[in-house]
């Protein structure tokens, strides 16, 4: 453990699994107290007994404004507040471009880049309210620089993240909190697995400058940088963790 973001609450969104849990389990170990939110509740409590270290869970739709709400003030009640913000929760779809209709586009909007603002209104509100010098980590995807297929209302999500997170960080600035957005590439996490995009991993290796499948880990070490005060003079940024799958 490395202690660097000891005394410190971390809220992750979408923690039950995959990149989420990964992120929850590393912030723990560098000495947070992770708060696991989900949907998934059993899945959300048996991911925080599984990180341990104080880890505890709490179920809600982070497309709810009531839920999230909730959820803050049940944060507050615990631990004194949140000083570390992960909004990873989204829905990931493979649908191709004819089947997009209204219906797929809302709801994936709402989940993906609404829910990132319902949940980081109420937490950067508690942040001021308290006096954080906080952070705002906001996973958004490398999809949004490559135009990926499949994928039009996420990858619309998605940009509007990176470009939320912009602005987030012009007016939390001088509350001392800084914003900024991590864009995974193709990642071999549990629902990846079970999904369309499990069959890429051998296309987009041949674009990586660095071979090999990405990890949930990966991602995990980026976000711990971001949350640490090594990580203190930067704010707005966007960075890219994909093996160099894409260089700009």
């Amino acid at each position: 453990m490395s202690g660097r973001l000891s005394g410190r609450t971390a809220l992750v969104t979408g923690a039950a699994q995959g990149i989420g849990k990964a992120i929850a389990d590393r912030l723990a170990t560098d000495g947070a107290t992770v708060v696991v939110s989900d949907m998934n509740a059993d899945g959300a409590t048996k991911a925080a007994e599984a990180i341990g270290k104080g880890a505890f869970a709490i179920t809600a739709d982070i497309s709810d404004p009531d839920a999230v709400a909730s959820m803050f003030t049940k944060i507050d009640e615990r631990t004194g507040g949140v000083d570390i913000l992960v909004n990873n929760a989204s829905i990931v779809p493979f649908v191709a471009w004819d089947d997009v209709d209204l219906e797929h586009w809302r709801k994936i909007i709402d989940v993906n880049l609404t829910g990132t603002f319902i949940v980081t209104r109420a937490a950067t509100d508690q942040m001021r309210a308290k006096k954080k010098a906080g952070r705002v980590i906001s996973i958004a995807s490398n999809t949004f620089f490559a135009g990926t297929p499949n994928m039009a209302a996420y990858v619309a999500a998605k940009g509007g993240v990176i470009g939320f997170t912009r602005a987030l960080a012009t007016e939390l600035g001088q509350y001392g909190i800084t914003a900024n957005a991590v864009t995974p590439g193709l990642i071999e996490s549990d629902g990846v697995k079970v999904s369309p995009h499990n069959n890429a991993f051998e296309f987009v290796e041949m674009l990586q400058a660095v071979k090999g499948k990405g990890q949930p880990e990966h991602i995990a070490d980026v976000v711990s940088f971001l949350a640490s005060d090594d990580a203190r003079w930067m704010t707005g940024q966007t960075i890219n963790v994909d093996a160099g799958m894409v260089r700009y």
